[in-house]
């Protein structure tokens, strides 16, 4: 925006917000310019609204000025999503942080968007309940922004993602008026429409989300394995029996040095992968569980089996896990996580391609991934100071992503599209999927006022999107 538009927009803002509600300070903006994936351009303002009906205001003195709109949580997004790529008006959530109601014997919770995912689960334990999704990032991640994207996270294998779990939204559409969604409305699912968006279709003001009894047992345990293809095939064997697990996780070794190194929590640094699984239910059938898995997994090769003996244990095995991202920093400066999803049964080649791909770009990989439903999580470590490394990592990712598609997989599985994977949708959807998913978008937001530059590749019409994933196709 010019800079006479700026400042006309932070004073309508100011007038509405009060000095408490806007942020204009080149400091101040500096830390809204990236998440964990990228920094692009700062926001002509950030706006901290307390309620629905500031987040209304925001929303229409946006529009009269012609500024985009980002909605942000607590930036842990990976992709980009919740960056500003053309100035306007980043809102935060940061003071839209509270528990509006909760209804323990319907199981049933409504949150306002800047809520923290790991509170929930902390304050409704009390009431025998917990939250399902739990991502990596659970600690300091936000209701909203896990919306957003649709996140998952390790329980999603037995739980399901976000939206199996959202129950109603209130948001502000892109005229600035307050609506509502709910899955029993009679008629069309504006609700599913909504889980998922990434902030392009309305601006979510309050969330009503199902809860989960707590149950009676938990049992976490670690197999180590000679290499990533045994591990692999446990997981499908596991699946293909029909025994129910809650999470099943698998780290190479690289990732399992590095938690050890971090955390002591008696992971075995001998093994060429760990499975990290997790059984819940009654006490008799987990004991039954278990010996099932084990049986399989010593059918094929495990080296050594071991069941976390108290809470504490099973707790720090559960944040090695989670920590991974930040443990690799004993061993590189900076990483570049991937996101993608393969049918389970091809998890073993897409393991070994994504290690090829690292080693002939000269990079060390370290492979993390939610065995369970077949999302991997390839972490490329570099040094962002080396301009070589920084392009070897851009290439590699982008060759990950087609390895996964040629696999049967797609370029997503909990992270969403953001600003990093725009370009590469047309890989996996044709040139009519993507222009019936920007009519949907025209509907809620025809002005696009609402993240733009997300999702939707640049400047992309029918004919523009179809040579890339002919490309793909052709094994390019």
């Amino acid at each position: 925006m010019e800079t006479s538009s700026a400042e006309r927009l932070r004073e309508r803002l100011s007038a509405v917000l009060g000095a408490q509600g806007i942020l204009s300070s080149r400091e101040d903006l500096g830390s809204y310019a990236f998440d964990a994936f990228c920094e692009d351009r700062l926001p002509d303002a950030v706006a901290l609204p307390r309620d629905a009906r500031e987040v209304a205001a925001i929303v229409r003195i946006a529009r009269d000025c012609g500024a985009p709109i980002v909605a942000r949580g607590a930036g842990t997004g990976l992709c980009g999503g919740a960056v500003p790529t053309a100035g306007g008006v980043v809102i935060s959530f940061s003071r839209m942080n509270r528990l509006l109601a909760l209804d323990a014997p319907n199981r049933r919770v409504r949150v306002q968007p800047g809520y923290v995912n790991l509170e929930l689960s902390r304050t409704v334990a009390s009431h025998g309940l917990f939250f399902g999704p739990d991502p990596s990032s659970q600690k300091t991640s936000t209701l909203g922004g896990n919306t957003a994207t649709n996140a998952g996270g390790p329980h999603a294998l037995s739980y399901g993602s976000m939206s199996a779990h959202v129950l109603a939204l209130e948001y502000v559409d892109g005229v600035g008026e307050i609506q509502r969604a709910d899955v029993d409305d009679a008629g069309y699912d504006i609700t599913g429409a909504l889980v998922g968006s990434e902030g392009t279709l309305g601006i979510v003001t309050a969330i009503d989300l199902r809860l989960l009894r707590l149950p009676r047992d938990i049992r976490v345990c670690v197999a180590a394995f000679p290499d990533v293809e045994s591990a692999s095939e446990t997981v499908s064997a596991v699946i293909g029996a029909g025994i129910s697990a809650t999470a099943l996780e698998i780290m190479d070794r690289t990732i399992v040095g590095a938690v050890e190194a971090h955390f002591h929590a008696g992971y075995p640094l001998d093994a060429g992968a760990v499975l990290l699984l997790e059984i819940a239910g009654e006490q008799e059938d987990v004991d039954y569980a278990e010996g099932a898995i084990a049986k399989l997994a010593r059918e094929f090769g495990a080296l050594s089996w071991r069941s976390a003996a108290t809470a504490r244990e099973r707790d720090a095995l559960w944040a090695s896990r989670k920590g991974a991202a930040g443990a690799l920093g004993r061993i590189a400066p900076n990483y570049y996580i991937q996101d993608a999803t393969v049918p389970r049964t091809r998890l073993p080649q897409a393991v070994h391609r994504v290690n090829e791909i690292a080693r002939d770009h000269g990079l060390t990989v370290g492979n993390v991934f939610h065995a369970g439903d077949g999302n991997l999580h390839p972490l490329l470590l570099f040094d962002r100071r080396e301009a070589r490394q920084v392009a070897a990592v851009s290439s590699a990712g982008h060759d990950i992503l087609a390895a996964c598609i040629a696999l049967g997989g797609t370029i997503s599985g909990e992270h969403g599209i953001g600003y990093e994977k725009r370009e590469t949708l047309p890989y996996v959807f044709t040139p009519e999927d993507l222009a019936t998913m920007q009519r949907l978008r025209d509907v809620f937001d025809p002005a696009r006022h609402f993240n733009p530059d997300k999702i939707f590749p640049s400047g992309a019409v029918c004919g523009e999107v179809r040579a890339p994933r002919d490309a793909v196709a052709a094994g390019a």
